[in-house]
């Protein structure tokens, strides 16, 4: 039996399909770039790559806090 993701990792599989790139794709790009708040990185996806706000907030609260957690 699999386990159901759960927290932002939920949204995963409905971000890949939706923005047709793999969530290492998008973690990489949030890593590349210069910006390091939260709700900046959650913009920046909106408005330059056109994901939506859950999307975006779910890959950036999960992007940081791998980056918090090394």
């Amino acid at each position: 039996m699999t386990t159901a993701a759960k927290g932002p990792a939920s949204y995963f599989p409905s971000i890949e399909k939706k923005y047709g790139r793999p969530i290492t794709e998008w973690k990489d790009l949030i890593r590349a770039s210069p910006l390091t708040k939260h709700m900046e990185l959650v913009n920046w996806l909106k408005t330059e790559h056109g994901l939506g706000h859950g999307h975006a907030n779910a890959l950036v609260a999960h992007t940081l806090a791998e980056r918090s957690s090394e």
